[in-house]
This record gives C-alpha cells, sequence and structure tokens, in this order.
C-alpha cells in the first residue's frame, strides 16, 4: 500500500511542478479600444494570423496582435505551419504600422491578442499573405 501512495505522490508531484509553455512572448499591456495606432518591428511570428510587435528586443513591450483582415488555420491544422511560414517571410523583422478595431464579437482584445488591420509601409499585411499564397480560412 505504501509504495502505491508512493507512486501516486510521485506521479502528482511531476504534474504539480510542471510549467505551462508560453504561448508566445509578447507581455506589453494590450491598447483596449479601437482605432488605436502603434509601430515596431515584427519581433515574433505565433503562427499564420498572429504576431508581436515591438520597438525594441524586449518581449515586455511587444504587443501581440491578431490580424483583422486575415484568418489563417491554427498551427494544429493541416496547413497551419505553412501560413506561420508564409506570415515569417512576408512580415517578420520588418517595421510595421497597425491600428486596433473591433472584432466580430465587439471587442478589440480576444484572448490575449489585440485585432489590428497591420501595414507595411502603405501594403495591409493581410493582402501581402494572399498574394504569397498563404492559406487562408479554417478556425
Amino acid at each position: 500500500m505504501s509504495l502505491r501512495l508512493l507512486i501516486i505522490a510521485s506521479g502528482l508531484a511531476l504534474f504539480g511542478f510542471a510549467v505551462p509553455a508560453h504561448a508566445d512572448p509578447c507581455e506589453a499591456r494590450r491598447p483596449g479600444q479601437a482605432g488605436v495606432q502603434f509601430s515596431g518591428a515584427v519581433r515574433y511570428v505565433g503562427d499564420g494570423d498572429s504576431l508581436c510587435v515591438g520597438k525594441t528586443p524586449d518581449p515586455n513591450s511587444w504587443i501581440e496582435v491578431r490580424l483583422a483582415d486575415f484568418n489563417a488555420p491554427e498551427l494544429n491544422q493541416d496547413q497551419g505551419p505553412v501560413g506561420k511560414a508564409v506570415l515569417e517571410r512576408v512580415a517578420l523583422h520588418r517595421d510595421v504600422t497597425c491600428t486596433t478595431e473591433r472584432g466580430r464579437s465587439g471587442r478589440v482584445v480576444s484572448f490575449d491578442h489585440v485585432i489590428a488591420r497591420c501595414h507595411i509601409g502603405s501594403q495591409g499585411i493581410g493582402e501581402l499573405l494572399r498574394r504569397a499564397g498563404a492559406p487562408e480560412g479554417c478556425n
């Protein structure tokens, strides 16, 4: 009986000390209203329609964005890794300007992302992704 309890306690201890992985390193406070503009370099790409924007290399200053004008498959879906690779090719390390807007739910923040339309120069990232053949849809 005591061996069984030891095994159970060991298993619980293992799970109790497991640290969940962060989905991304973006840690800045997200703007909470529509129409807020922010800019910086794309520092991180989470999947085919989410990225982090920041002016410095410090992840505490990076804002996590869900693109308002493009809907990509999730990473665990068939074309998810392809979508992420295309977004990295199009936007990673490039300077962008983003403007927050309300999503279908009427909210500006969805889960841990701010919904925004982002541009590289005068071109929207959503349009650049379509031209680059990024997979779209799903979710």
